[in-house]
């Protein structure tokens, strides 16, 4: 096991820097960078991710190239239109709702990528959960002047993404409510969504993934957890093994960080990432690396909850 911390280029969900856990195997690097307010119940599927990755390997590819979208935190309108005119990407996830800010500064924000992506561009909003039924409807239609393509998770839980999905005409999308479920089917049954948002590590590797995919019965965004291109390699796997991609995938994120861990970092070239497996470089690994005891405690506690052999040998 092997520990890095990268500071974040912009604060991103109030994380200053992304920390986490690599685990090499006979099949290559896994990733287990469940963040900091997981438990470790919860943290039980990004180890499984984890083991899967370095262990089993991953399904074979039916796509060679991804389509990504840029993310953009919750910055000014300048960094924003900058940050998407730097991607190259035609599509842009805009992060709103930041505890702090106000309704007028996701107005702005918004308004600003539409005037850097043109007409033809797409955009999506990245709520997380942080408004009410009311007030999402409300921005939910303000915001839809610049044409979003769908809103993601406005509201924390089913019944009210259910609420919010008759209120309005943009589509909406589930993410923190698959990914933190106990069980991730319980979106279709509610009705509370038009959009799948699956990230790998939160799901407990790429085959459970594909999984939900095929019984959720919704059309499928690949997401990143903002992890190193070890990590992001698990979610462009899944993306790449879906039978359909009908929208840009959340995968091209290292742009949020100051560094990466791979020699051959998994970033977009004209809004695509190509569909391969970096490899992890000593060097790069060891500017960025801290001591593992906490991580390793932290991955012996998630292991008791998991099935399936174990990924860490108790003992010192």
């Amino acid at each position: 096991m092997r520990v890095y911390s990268i500071p974040m280029r912009t604060r991103f969900r109030g994380v200053t820097r992304r920390e986490g856990a690599l685990i090499q195997g006979p099949a290559g690097w896994g990733e287990f960078s469940p963040f900091a307010e997981y438990g470790p119940a919860e943290c039980a599927r990004w180890l499984a991710a984890a083991r899967e990755a370095a262990y089993d390997g991953w399904p074979a590819p039916v796509r060679g190239r991804i389509p990504v979208n840029v993310t953009i935190p919750a910055v000014g309108p300048d960094r924003a239109f900058e940050m998407v005119k730097e991607s190259g990407c035609r599509t842009a996830k805009v992060k709103v709702a930041e505890r702090g800010q106000r309704d007028a500064d996701d107005m702005a924000r918004v308004e600003a990528v539409r005037a850097a992506i043109g007409p033809d561009g797409r955009i999506r909003i990245d709520v997380n959960g942080g408004w009410d039924v009311d007030h999402a409807a409300r921005m939910i239609r303000s915001l839809d002047r610049w044409e979003l393509e769908y809103a993601e998770q406005p509201c924390a839980t089913l019944e009210e993404l259910a609420r919010v999905r008759r209120m309005v005409d943009v589509p909406v999308a589930a993410d923190e409510s698959i990914r933190r479920a106990e069980d991730p089917l319980k979106v279709r049954a509610a009705d509370a969504a038009d959009v799948a948002v699956l990230k790998v590590q939160p799901l407990g590797g790429v085959a459970a993934a594909l999984r939900v995919a095929e019984a959720c019965g919704l059309p499928v965004v690949v997401s990143s957890a903002v992890e190193t291109s070890v990590g992001l390699a698990a979610g462009v796997a899944l993306a790449a093994a879906l039978p359909e991609l009908p929208y840009a995938c959340g995968l091209a994120t290292l742009s949020l960080l100051e560094g990466d861990v791979a020699g051959d970092p998994l970033r977009p070239v004209a809004g695509e990432i190509e569909v391969r497996r970096p490899v992890v470089d000593e060097e790069a690994l060891r500017r960025w690396e801290v001591p593992a005891a906490g991580w390793r405690r932290r991955a012996l506690a998630a292991q008791e909850h998991m099935d399936g052999p174990p990924v860490i040998e108790v003992g010192p």
